[in-house]
């Protein structure tokens, strides 16, 4: 881990030590992430594509852009909207250096596995490349993973995926352009331990999901049963 990165962690647990915990969205004192905004997180709910999660206008049908050009992953669901005091929170989560939003976060997330539980028999954390993950200091998508493994009882292997090569930011791209600057971008490198497992892929937003199905079929191609999807947030 690179000097800066272990600097700004210790600099966000040392504000964290001295200043009064707020919340990221009210600043309500004493939460880093308090009720009545997580309240205001609007959830996706169903009529939803039964492949890609998106909104649709009809329960299990197809939207049109899976019709078209189906991802090759077997679902992705999302907990709520990347919108308002959820986007708040995780802005500050990844770019802040408040790790200690994962517990309320993925609060969020075992809500919606216990209530609409996903097939899966291991969590796999979407990886960072390791200059980004030097950058930052921690992997927040890992972070949600082990938190949610926790209180799900599904162990977390943080390990079986790994991002090869450095892409450029998504952001400002079309779904097109996401595909093809993730394709081939991570690989699987444990393929006896994924063979036959019933993987869910946990990441903290999904925008095309085209960082998802690269996961996918990284993990499909070492042998993964099936692989799932699940985000904290979306992007409508």
């Amino acid at each position: 881990m690179e000097i800066l990165a272990v600097a700004r962690n210790i600099w966000a647990d040392l504000l964290t030590l001295f200043f009064p915990v707020r919340c990221v969205n009210c600043h309500q004192a004493g939460v880093l992430f308090c009720r009545e905004c997580q309240r205001k997180v609007e959830l996706v709910l169903p009529p939803l594509c039964p492949l890609c999660g998106s909104p649709s206008s009809f329960d299990n049908q197809l939207c049109f852009q899976c019709q078209q050009a189906a991802p090759a992953i077997d679902g992705i669901r999302s907990v709520a909207v990347f919108e308002g005091p959820l986007r708040q929170a995780v802005h500050a989560f990844k770019y802040r250096g408040l790790r200690s939003l994962a517990a309320p976060l993925a609060s969020l997330m075992v809500v919606y596995c216990r209530r609409d539980p996903l097939p899966a028999d291991v969590i796999v954390p979407v990886p960072l490349h390791r200059s980004r993950l030097r950058e930052r200091g921690y992997n927040q998508a890992a972070l949600l993973a082990q938190a949610l493994g926790n209180e799900i009882g599904l162990p977390v292997r943080k390990d079986w995926l790994v991002r090869t090569r450095a892409t450029p930011p998504q952001v400002g791209l079309d779904a097109s352009e996401r595909k093809m600057n993730v394709a081939g971008a991570f690989h699987c490198r444990d393929g006896d331990a994924v063979a036959g497992c019933r993987v869910l892929l946990v990441d903290d937003v999904c925008t095309t999901g085209a960082t998802l199905e690269s996961c996918s079929l990284a993990l499909r191609q070492a042998g993964a049963r099936s692989v799932w999807a699940f985000t904290l947030a979306r992007a409508r």
